[in-house]
């Protein structure tokens, strides 16, 4: 039976094809996008863990991505850490995304659009602003 995941070719020569699944390139972003300090999740809320083993919906985990021959266009949706400075987080994920969807795929990162949705407080925060 065939696979019926959509799919983007790499590379294309006299030895074969190089192809990967479109849904690896929101996985990469999810990804790096966590990996990034001050970002408490995306904003679709799944863990790095849910999106290793089950993959992902790419409006659900705060990642959409739209491809253009080999150019990448990535925005996401993410929650940051109580504390951290907006601009910094931001600035740092965009970087970090940029370099790790050229570095796994070769392709060109053309634009990384970040929206923070919200702001992780940390549990012991929230006790002491009740009490």
């Amino acid at each position: 039976m065939a696979d019926k995941r959509k799919t983007l070719t790499l590379l294309s020569g006299e030895n074969g094809s190089v192809q990967i699944s479109a849904e690896l390139i929101p996985m990469i972003a999810a990804l790096a996008a966590t990996e990034v300090e001050g970002v408490a999740s995306m904003a679709g809320n799944l863990t790095n863990e849910i999106i290793r083993k089950v993959g992902m919906g790419k409006d659900d985990a705060g990642v959409k991505i739209e491809t253009a021959e080999d150019r990448v266009t990535a925005d996401l949706s993410i929650n940051i850490e109580y504390g951290r400075n907006v601009f910094d987080v931001c600035r740092d994920v965009q970087e970090h995304v940029k370099n790790l969807i050229e570095t796994m795929t070769g392709m060109q990162v053309s634009d990384v659009n970040v929206r923070v949705v919200n702001i992780d407080i940390p549990k012991q925060k929230k006790n002491d602003d009740q009490t």
